[in-house]
């Protein structure tokens, strides 16, 4: 079995863990029970010994993917000359309240077809632990509600998954095959469970139908996104970057992870692979304020009780940890998987990372900014909270003119990133702004004085005059997509001159299209990585926003239009688009979901503003209906 593509893809979920189903009917990466947990399936990284879930047609034909409408749950139609096929695949919801802990942990699959007749072929292949585990298979028996079923344990030292089968399965080595023939109106449900050794062996005690479980799970997805305020010209697309965004939250906290794979290449056979499924400060925060933009006020507050769980937990000098696990926990050693052959031979796979142990002072901008936003359109923010993010202030006081990593992670050694002046700017000024809003008590003077100290020091050491642009760090004439974000945080008008000829250098120097680099590998900005890279979609969406700002509403929009073309066939987007326009990196990335969110935004009220009329308004929909299979 070859490698598909990245964007061969569609993600389901239970708001703790996410699997990745194929366009062939393959369930190739799971994490269970949570999405740092060791994997199950993982034929993404490995197609010999990662482990899959497959069930697919036996003869080949064209095949199509798409979600039932408002919900994360998955269809999979496959066309034969005999019939017309499909599989329903979700994870069924039990809740999305604060540290509820479910009781299970399912992907149900529903094999159905629609005319004809279809010949399947079944195989689950689990391999635990990343392939690391060893696991035995044996059969329990007849499934209560098809005489006919049986149902498979898969057992490995630290973990057991169940299948629930209403058909025959046969044990082969570690797996279960099975060949059947499903006719026009039939209907087949196939549930795999997840448990951790020593719990209680209910596999088989399901308390509700496949198709209950459906209707649950359906009217759970509709009924959160009714609360979405934004109706524009990009409706259906920006509904499916905040379901994504969604899926990508982990329940019991409120921390979102960057995404939920790891060691997807930013570069075929690269060595640019990285752990993304933990919750980076600057991710979360950014990915907060694009929810709330669209009226999604209750993530925001369970990002804030988390946020708050981390000021009880600062590091010796006051600092923020840059990236923490989803439970909240601080370390996260980054560890190579010699023994997996990684994405389309692309090593290293990688578990952990290391950059939870860098300084990037960007991410203190981010945070003070969704505050900012969530206490002026969300709910006030408590005395204590400030208090702490008093002594954030603090921190960025005294430590703004040291070099960091930037936000980009550098392994070549700490620079004077200019992105990241900007953004600790940001921080006091949207502290200041705070404390002015609401009269909280706080060291104005000393705030001010310094937020004006950075902004000065950009201005005069962030700028070259020769090539007329801000450049990426202070010893560098290297261009930075990231300096896009200086008008969209209010650091610099959008027609200031110094603005308008970054905006223009930029679509020179970095932009292909309607594609960004971020930045140009291995001239003037090299990173201490080897290999290249593809252009980066979060800079694609900044570059709109910074148009749109700019008042060039065409070019924004086709830039915009553009960029909406190169998603896969479900509206998802990976960290990075190659050349070829193929998806690269890890696989949603939350980051990207959050840009298309906030460009869709600005430029709606932008072209509206121009036409006079609005499309942001707050409505109150019907209640939802769940959608049959």
């Amino acid at each position: 079995m070859a490698y598909k593509s990245i964007g061969d893809y569609g993600i389901i979920g239970d708001l703790h863990t996410v699997a990745l189903v194929g366009m062939d009917g393959s369930i190739d990466w799971c994490c269970l029970p949570h999405f740092d947990s060791p994997s199950v399936f993982a034929a993404l990284l490995d197609h010999k010994q990662g482990g899959h879930f497959r069930i697919s047609p036996v003869h080949e034909g064209s095949r199509r993917q798409m979600y039932l409408p408002e919900t994360n749950i998955l269809l999979t139609r496959f066309f034969q000359d005999d019939g017309v096929g499909e599989i329903t695949d979700f994870m069924p919801v039990e809740s999305d309240a604060p540290g509820y802990i479910p009781k299970r942990h399912q992907i149900i699959r529903i094999v159905s077809v629609t005319r004809g007749h279809v010949r399947f072929h079944l195989e689950c292949a689990p391999s635990f632990d990343y392939g690391r585990d060893l696991h035995t298979v044996s059969m329990k028996g007849t499934n209560a509600e098809a005489q006919a079923g049986t149902n498979a344990v898969f057992r490995s030292p630290r973990a057991i998954l169940g299948l629930v089968s209403p058909i025959q399965l046969e044990a082969r080595e570690g797996r279960t095959v099975a060949d059947f023939t499903v006719t026009e109106g039939q209907q087949l449900t196939f549930v795999v469970e997840y448990l951790e050794v020593g719990a209680p062996e209910a596999l088989f005690n399901t308390p509700e139908s496949g198709e209950m479980a459906f209707q649950n799970t359906s009217a759970f997805w509709q009924r959160w996104l009714s609360q979405c305020q934004y109706s524009g010209r990009w409706r259906e697309t920006v509904h499916r970057s905040a379901l994504t965004l969604k899926l990508l939250t982990y329940a019991p906290t409120g921390a979102i992870v960057a995404a939920p794979t790891t060691s997807l290449p930013e570069a075929i056979g690269g060595r640019r692979n990285w752990d993304y499924r933990f919750t980076w400060m600057r991710d979360a925060a950014f990915t907060i304020y694009g929810l709330l933009r669209l009226g999604f006020t209750v993530e925001a507050n369970r990002f804030m009780d988390w946020l708050n769980a981390r000021f009880q937990d600062l590091n010796p000098d006051g600092s923020l940890q840059l990236v923490y696990g989803i439970d909240g926990r601080r370390d996260l050693p980054e560890e190579e998987l010699r023994h997996l052959d990684g994405y389309s031979s692309s090593k290293p796979v990688r578990i952990g990372n290391a950059a939870s142990h860098q300084q990037q002072l960007d991410m203190y901008g981010a945070l003070m900014d969704a505050v900012y936003l969530y206490d002026t359109h969300g709910t006030s923010i408590s005395f204590d909270l400030w208090m702490n993010l008093c002594r954030l202030l603090d921190y960025v006081c005294q430590h703004w003119q040291l070099p960091d990593e930037g936000i980009w992670e550098v392994r070549g050694g700490r620079r004077h990133f200019v992105y990241s002046k900007v953004m600790c700017w940001v921080a006091l000024d949207r502290g200041i702004r705070l404390a002015d809003q609401r009269g909280f008590p706080g060291n104005r003077v000393r705030w001010m004085h310094e937020r004006d100290r950075i902004y000065m020091d950009v201005m005069e050491r962030g700028y070259n005059n020769r090539i007329g642009a801000f450049v990426q760090h202070y010893e560098t004439a290297a261009l930075d997509a990231a300096n896009l974000v200086m008008p969209l945080v209010s650091f610099v008008s959008p027609t200031d001159p110094r603005m308008i000829s970054t905006l223009n250098r930029t679509l020179e120097k970095l932009s292909v299209g309607s594609l960004v680099y971020r930045y140009r590998v291995g001239e003037a900005a090299p990173d201490g990585l080897e290999g290249d890279e593809g252009t980066f979609s979060m800079c694609t969406f900044w570059l709109v926003e910074a148009l749109t700002r700019a008042g060039r509403l065409q070019e924004a929009r086709l830039i915009f239009e553009k960029m909406l073309s190169y998603a896969n066939h479900l509206r998802l987007y990976a960290e990075e688009i190659s050349q070829t326009g193929e998806q690269l990196g890890n696989f949603p990335q939350a980051f990207t979901h959050f840009g298309l969110i906030n460009a869709a935004i600005h430029l709606d009220l932008a072209l509206n503003s121009r036409q006079g009329t609005f499309t942001m308004t707050r409505r109150t929909p019907p209640s939802p209906k769940p959608t049959q299979p």
